[in-house]
């Protein structure tokens, strides 16, 4: 089993930044055995969206909306996962998940929420204009 904790979320003005922190706690081999990790979002009265993904070998993929302007990345030794957003848009604002796989037959890169076996509690993002 894996745990994973959202934190980093909070109100930011248009244009600003933000960094979200995904923890992930469990037994050790379920955490090194982790193939896929993504980001996603939904906003209210919207279905979820993928933002980014990372596999373990450091591949990224990236929404078209977020291109260039979020990064996601890893921290093996903390086992942390990161989102660092610039140049934030009102459109940005949703709850953020973090979400873990151990799968590899399905393709990290683009993989639909509902390929996803863990999930974090999310943590909100508000961007005003």
């Amino acid at each position: 089993q894996v745990q994973l904790v959202e934190s980093g979320g909070g109100s930011v003005q248009a244009g600003g930044s933000l960094r979200l922190s995904c923890a992930a706690s469990g037994y050790t081999y379920s955490i090194y055995s982790i193939y896929c990790m993504g980001w996603f979002r939904q906003a209210p009265g919207k279905e979820r969206e993928g933002v980014a993904s990372i596999d373990s070998d450091g591949n990224t993929s990236y929404a078209d909306s977020v291109k260039g302007r979020f990064t996601i990345s890893q921290d093996n030794a903390k086992n942390t996962l990161y989102l660092q957003m610039n140049s934030l848009k009102p459109e940005d604002s949703a709850m953020y998940y973090c979400a873990a796989d151990h799968s590899s037959f399905v393709r990290c890169q683009g993989r639909p929420w509902i390929e996803y076996k863990y999930w974090g509690q999310g943590t909100r993002v508000t961007v005003s204009s």
